[in-house]
């Protein structure tokens, strides 16, 4: 078990020297920049008064690729031991001996410079968040030896973009903005925990932590209260910007998914845990739309 695939996009369509950076930047492997990068979209979305200003979208693409890049290089380089002594990891390029240490931090040097040129295009108060998260970055991949919850610094670092955005586009701070940072921190909870499920075996005896660790078999009705905080952080959220309908046919829409992944994942199979992450892109998608969809109207 490995979470490279071969003969994917980058074996077929790459030359063989970019293709150990291209899987380190996880490009390979793209919903980790979506989770990044719907938090940062819903700010931009929620600050705007029509439609979103599709400049700052763009710049958010471009960073969320970048950022969420470097953070794997950081994470990767952290725990190169660890990744050798897991199955589904031990394939990763500097675990495997593809690509040496030295090399990685050339690479997320580089990943960074990409990150500081979107970052100081914004707007003062934006350029000050995101020197802010940077500290929270940099300690996040050491939770796991620390702590059962991992998840939740995973959460704090995922959804800063949610203030970045709405930062980004009005150059201030609201309640909006907060709530809807603290409602993707428990949706984070929810489903980097079935994420860890993947691991649980090898984190166990490796001596990593995680809340599928900490959770065990009362995974399930953790997940149904870290989803329902999100919903209903959420449902602040839109309450405190006076949204329109299309807003809460959006939240409905990703709270039902949110409730049939709980129901319905089977934290023993490893392929329907990462399907189940996977899926998070449709509660993205969900509450982006409906955001946008309620200034529209």
């Amino acid at each position: 078990m490995t979470d490279i695939r071969s003969g994917d996009w980058v074996d077929r369509c790459t030359p063989p020297a970019w293709r150990p950076y291209l899987r380190l930047a996880r490009l390979d492997r793209p919903i980790g920049t979506w989770l990044l990068l719907f938090p940062g979209w819903w700010g931009i979305a929620l600050a705007a008064t029509a439609w979103p200003d599709w400049k700052l979208m763009a710049l958010f693409g471009i960073g969320a690729i970048a950022m969420r890049g470097a953070g794997c290089t950081l994470n990767d380089i952290a725990d190169r031991d660890f990744d050798a002594r897991v199955a589904r990891t031990r394939t990763r390029p500097i675990a495997s001996g593809a690509i040496s240490v030295k090399q990685a931090v050339a690479f997320m040097a580089l990943e960074l410079t990409i990150g500081a040129a979107v970052l100081f295009s914004f707007n003062r108060t934006a350029i000050l968040l995101g020197l802010l998260v940077l500290a929270l970055i940099g300690t996040y991949p050491f939770m796991k030896r620390i702590t059962y919850w991992p998840q939740f610094f995973l959460g704090l670092n995922f959804n800063w973009g949610a203030l970045l955005g709405w930062a980004a586009a009005r150059g201030d701070i609201a309640w909006p903005a907060l709530l809807l940072y603290a409602g993707g921190i428990c949706w984070t909870l929810g489903y980097d925990t079935i994420y860890a499920h993947q691991d649980k075996d090898d984190d166990a005896l490796i001596g990593v932590k995680s809340s599928a660790l900490a959770l065990g078999r009362r995974t399930r009705p953790f997940l149904f209260a870290f989803y329902a905080g999100a919903v209903v952080l959420w449902a602040a959220t839109g309450a405190r910007a006076a949204a329109a309908w299309p807003f809460w046919l959006g939240l409905a829409i990703a709270a039902a998914q949110l409730c049939w992944q709980a129901a319905t994942v089977d934290i023993d199979d490893s392929v329907d845990c990462l399907a189940k992450f996977r899926s998070n892109r449709f509660v993205g998608w969900s509450l982006l739309l409906g955001i946008v969809a309620a200034h529209v109207v």
